[in-house]
């Protein structure tokens, strides 16, 4: 092995965050691309430093017709290494990108949990995390868009205690490229990743590229580092809205309704303001809230006594009974 400043610069942000500590049970998921091949390389070649345990998964979507030869070739360079290999086909296949990432996710979960890896590792980059803020600014997601990719964070909410972990992200796609090309590992060419019907792909070969040439050409590393700043701050924010909800926000179970202490909510930041409403409607409504949404019960803080919105989906209602607001189902 051919220690590189790549494999060192790994090494000591392992260190520094503690991302994936000695001992720990890795699950890597490698979709044969160069994100992947280089994260499982890497990890590879630093197991008898930290003395992990690993483990690869690949998901085949059978979008392609190749997804299968993509499969057996991830499968044939985990046996070369000597890691178990565990890969999973979709019964039909995912009919959207969300709906192929919530599968890959819950395949991820299962066999962690399954075979007893703390851990699942992902090859995002900070050029991904870069695609992902302008795809959510884009589609209108507010602030908590751009705080997008973070480094760890619970793999979902059946697995709490399974850790999904993004240790790539201070490297570019350009970055895992020279790195595959180095070590002569063998990429495989994804087709579909050309297909700009995908909006991804189109921000990805298109519009990168056009911020790079006619406005920075560090524009990758500006948008990851925004996305990380940005992720301290909600953090912060989260942190003081559960505070203030835990003091403003009362369930009354024999009635089934939610009343909102106006006094308390208004003494606070508007920014404090929505972000408790939101928690409140994602608690009560049937589906996520959207901007809409919160504003209109945020309009209501100040309210004449009995003002009422129209009803919010699953029924809700929330009028004005000084000195609360009543959540109320229909």
């Amino acid at each position: 092995m051919a220690w590189s400043a790549i494999h060192a610069k790994l090494h000591t942000l392992l260190r520094q965050r503690v991302l994936l500590p000695k001992n720990s049970h890795i699950l890597v998921a490698v979709s044969g691309g160069q994100d992947s091949l280089c994260l499982a390389r890497l990890l590879l070649d630093m197991q008898t430093k930290w003395d992990w345990r690993l483990g690869i998964v690949h998901c085949n979507h059978r979008w392609r017709e190749d997804a299968n030869d993509n499969a057996e070739h991830v499968a044939q360079l985990g046996r070369s290494w000597e890691l178990p290999v565990w890969v999973e086909a979709a019964g039909t296949p995912p009919t959207s990108e969300a709906a192929a990432r919530a599968w890959r996710y819950e395949v991820f979960a299962e066999i962690a949990s399954e075979h007893s890896f703390g851990y699942v590792v992902t090859g995002h980059t900070a050029s991904d995390r870069a695609e992902t803020v302008l795809y959510n600014l884009i589609r209108g997601a507010g602030v908590d868009g751009i705080a997008a990719l973070p480094w760890t964070r619970s793999i979902d909410p059946h697995h709490a205690d399974i850790t999904l972990v993004r240790p790539l992200l201070s490297l570019t796609r350009q970055q895992t490229a020279q790195f595959c090309h180095q070590h002569h590992l063998p990429i495989w060419e994804d087709s579909s990743n050309q297909d700009l019907s995908y909006r991804r792909n189109r921000i990805r070969q298109e519009l990168l590229p056009y911020l790079r040439t006619h406005f920075n050409p560090q524009v990758e590393r500006s948008l990851a580092q925004l996305a990380e700043i940005t992720t301290a701050d909600i953090i912060y924010i989260e942190e003081e809205a559960t505070a203030l909800y835990q003091q403003a926000i009362i369930y009354l179970p024999t009635q089934k309704t939610w009343e909102l202490q106006r006094e308390t909510l208004l003494k606070s930041p508007l920014a404090l303001q929505r972000r408790v409403i939101r928690q409140l409607l994602q608690n009560a409504l049937p589906q996520s809230p959207n901007f809409h949404h919160i504003e209109k019960l945020v309009l209501l803080l100040q309210a004449p006594n009995g003002s009422k919105t129209d009803p919010y989906p699953g029924g809700w209602l929330a009028q004005v009974r000084k000195p609360v607001i009543q959540l109320t189902r229909l």
